[in-house]
C-alpha cells in the first residue's frame, strides 16, 4: 500500500471513530419523567418538529432553551406553569439536545409568531448560555433575558435579566460577577428546573421540583411584569 493510500485510510479510520464517538454521546442524554410527558395531554398545546407552544392569553412570549443533553420536554412542567400565569411558551426542540447546534432558534419563533408583542428568551444550563449569546447579539428582538442554573454569557445589561439558581449549585454561583435581579432558592439544585431525574455531579436538593419550580415561576411573573 502506497503511503498515500495509507494516510488516507487512517483519516477515514479517525473521521468513524469520532463520528461512533459522538453518536455514542449524544445519545447518552437526560430523558424526561413520565409527569413531564403527561402535559402534552392538555389543550392549546402546538407539537411540531422543531418545538412545543404552550398557548397563554396574553402579548408575552417566552422562548425557552433547554439544558445541554437533556430531552426538551423535561421543561414542560414549569413551563406549563408559567402558561397558566398566561404567557405563551415555545419550547425549541435542539438538535442532538444541545442548544448550542442552533442558538439562533429563536429567529425563526420570533418571525412566525407577530401576534406576540413581547419576547422573552430563556434557558436552563447550556440552555441558559446560549439564550444569553442570542440576546446580547438581538437585543432589538427581546424584552429580557432569563436564567435558570446559568449566568449572564455575553455582552447584555444586567438589568433586562433575570438570574435565578439553587444554593446548591456552587458553580453557577462563583460565576455571577453582577448584582441586579438575582434569586437563590435555598435548597435548590441544578437539576430541579427540568423534570429528568438526579443529574451527575449535582447535589441532592432538599426542597422538591415543584417547589423549585413554583418560586422560579413567582420570580419570572415579577421580572415580566415589572418591564412591561
Amino acid at each position: 500500500m502506497k503511503k498515500k493510500e495509507k494516510i488516507i485510510l487512517l483519516l477515514l479510520l479517525l473521521v468513524l471513530i469520532i463520528g461512533v464517538a459522538f453518536t455514542l454521546y449524544v445519545n447518552d442524554y437526560y430523558h424526561a419523567e413520565a409527569d413531564a410527558l403527561k402535559v402534552l395531554d392538555e389543550e392549546n398545546i402546538i407539537v411540531s418538529k422543531d418545538s412545543i407552544t404552550l398557548k397563554g392569553n396574553s402579548e408575552v412570549g417566552i422562548i425557552f432553551y433547554p439544558g445541554a443533553k437533556v430531552e426538551a420536554e423535561s421543561y414542560l412542567p414549569i413551563l406549563s406553569k408559567l402558561r397558566d400565569r398566561g404567557f405563551n411558551t415555545v419550547l425549541v426542540k435542539m438538535p442532538f439536545n444541545m442548544a448550542i447546534f442552533n442558538s439562533n432558534a429563536a429567529d425563526k419563533i420570533i418571525k412566525d409568531n407577530s401576534d406576540i408583542k413581547y419576547w422573552y428568551i430563556a434557558g436552563h444550563s447550556m440552555g441558559g448560555a446560549m439564550a444569553s449569546s442570542y440576546a446580547a447579539k438581538n437585543q432589538e428582538k427581546v424584552e429580557g433575558l432569563i436564567l435558570l442554573g446559568s449566568y449572564i454569557y455575553g455582552d447584555y445589561p444586567e438589568e433586562r435579566a433575570l438570574t435565578i439558581y439553587g444554593s446548591l449549585n456552587q458553580s453557577v454561583e462563583d460565576k455571577i460577577n453582577y448584582t441586579k435581579n438575582i434569586v437563590e432558592i435555598e435548597g435548590g439544585n441544578h437539576a430541579q428546573f427540568g423534570n429528568y431525574g438526579f443529574q451527575k455531579g449535582d447535589l441532592e436538593a432538599t426542597i422538591s421540583a415543584e417547589e423549585q419550580q413554583d418560586i422560579s415561576v413567582d420570580a419570572i411573573t415579577t421580572f415580566i411584569n415589572q418591564n412591561l
